[in-house]
């Protein structure tokens, strides 16, 4: 027999304060599941503290951010996402079945939201909040400050609960920017944009030559970084002896946020499947990780070119999952946040709000951000470029707004 919708997902919160809620998935295998899975729990802020699974039964225990409430209402949605990321089952037959094999999912409607309000220290962070908040994903972006003062904000956003275009969900969100900007805000306005619109607004598929150089480098070369804002050093080996059917991968590093979607993003851009897998942390934030893999013919990674690449490809991911520079642009200064994008196209989640954050803390002003996707080599990109305020810069050691951005995204702050 099938599996009920409500057992599919089964959420035990903590009873005591710092011990990790459970989270329970139990539905039919596919290949990518636990990087949907990780994808949606760090979009939810949660951090992963262990995990355990075997075919398609999985269990995490994560935590919240610190002083961060979580009400019923924000479980059930967190619920409700992570069983939309499941295969359906039938119930009837028991035959499990992938929905996205029966009706492949049409693109998102795109929509644009026109924001302009008056300039302030955190503005953007401040929007980009509402707006995670409402569960508004953030496609691209163009911010720029005018002469006056004032700000004019372009969001191109998709609405995960697809509603944003029904009146009652613009005036929900018009209003929650207004709740928290208050009397800064002039006018605010959103629309369904076309194919055509969408296409105008994308960022050249080519960056200058000088950021491709100096924050890519690495990733054309295929070496492995050398240069301070990595992690500390990852171990990857790699074992047939242990299971007549499966590749055994253990992996030793130092956790950061979503150090396991990184594992299974790079995992399922291999097209590979995990039987198997064990993840937990020890003391001093070092984490140990088993898995227990094989190839989408069902067969172990026995070639040694195949495995070298695999190891080397998990190894770059988890020294430096984002790229973190600050350059000159012209006169001005730039800061430039880079994280590849998964082959099925979605990128990680929160990494706007984490810089803008990141920026606010720092006390440093945003002049106008972008946000574009571009190839680099064989993979696509997503790449934030952030001009920073002249005067809010140069109060501001470079060094500092870089160490200062990745360690907020590596959650190390």
């Amino acid at each position: 027999m099938g599996i009920l919708q409500d057992d599919v997902v089964i959420i035990r919160q903590s009873e005591k304060e710092g011990e990790p809620n459970v989270i329970t998935v139990n539905c039919p295998d596919k290949t990518g599941l636990g990087c949907d899975l990780c994808r949606i729990l760090l979009f939810f802020g949660l951090s992963i503290v262990r995990g355990d699974g075997k075919w398609c039964y999985i269990v995490f225990w994560v935590v919240c951010k610190p002083a961060t409430r979580w009400g019923s209402s924000r479980w059930e949605l967190l619920k409700k996402r992570l069983i939309g990321a499941c295969p359906s089952c039938s119930s009837a037959s028991g035959i499990s079945y992938y929905r996205s094999e029966l009706q492949p999912p049409k693109p998102p409607d795109v929509f644009l939201l026109k924001l302009c309000c008056y300039d302030r220290k955190g503005l953007l962070h401040d929007v980009t909040e509402v707006l995670c908040c409402l569960e508004l994903n953030i496609k691209k972006v163009k911010v720029s400050t005018t002469p006056d003062g004032s700000v004019m904000d372009l969001f191109f956003v998709t609405d995960t609960r697809e509603l944003l275009h029904t009146t009652k969900r613009q005036e929900e969100t018009c209003k929650a920017l207004e709740d928290v900007m208050q009397e800064a805000v002039i006018s605010c306005n959103i629309q369904k944009v076309g194919p055509q619109i969408t296409a105008c607004s994308q960022a050249s598929p080519f960056l200058p030559s000088q950021i491709t150089e100096d924050i890519f480098h690495l990733e054309m070369s295929n070496k492995l970084p050398s240069v301070s804002l990595t992690s500390n050093s990852v171990s990857v080996t790699m074992d047939n002896s242990l299971s007549p059917a499966h590749t055994l991968v253990q992996i030793i590093c130092q956790d950061h946020k979503g150090l396991l979607y990184d594992i299974m993003r790079t995992l399922k851009d291999y097209n590979i499947q995990i039987s198997y897998g064990r993840f937990y942390i020890k003391q001093g934030r070092k984490c140990e990780i088993d898995l227990f893999i094989m190839q989408a013919d069902g067969k172990k990674i026995v070639d040694p070119s195949k495995q070298n690449a695999l190891s080397s490809r998990l190894q770059m991911e988890l020294l430096q999952p984002l790229r973190v520079a600050v350059m000159s642009r012209g006169p001005d200064t730039e800061l430039l946040v880079a994280n590849p994008v998964e082959l099925s196209s979605k990128g990680r989640p929160l990494v706007f709000y984490d810089i803008t954050l990141a920026l606010k803390m720092l006390d440093t002003c945003i002049f106008s951000a972008e946000i574009g996707r571009h190839m680099i080599g064989d993979r696509e990109w997503e790449v934030y470029r952030v001009l920073l305020d002249e005067g809010a810069s140069l109060s501001v050691p470079r060094r500092k707004v870089e160490e200062g951005v990745w360690k907020l995204l590596m959650g190390w702050e």
